[in-house]
């Protein structure tokens, strides 16, 4: 294993923004784990079904704020 270049890629990888680091890990892992077309189109499936309930209006939606409330009230 050639850690100097481990070492330099992480260290230039820090330099990216929070974005394009995200990119960049999805790429790697997905060269080890390999990509599952059927999962991507899964997933696909149920991020426009989840947009389309929310812009028709028929999605019940929560505000952040309160959902971070009934955490703390159930974790107490």
């Amino acid at each position: 294993m050639n850690t100097t270049l481990v070492e330099e890629l992480s260290r230039r990888a820090r330099e990216l923004s929070p974005e394009e680091r995200m990119l960049l890990a999805e790429g790697i892992l997905a060269t080890v784990h390999g990509v599952d077309e059927d999962v991507d189109a899964a997933w696909d499936a149920e991020i426009n079904r989840r947009v389309a309930e929310i812009e028709s209006g028929s999605a019940h939606l929560i505000p952040a704020e309160e959902v971070f409330a009934r955490l703390r009230r159930s974790a107490k």
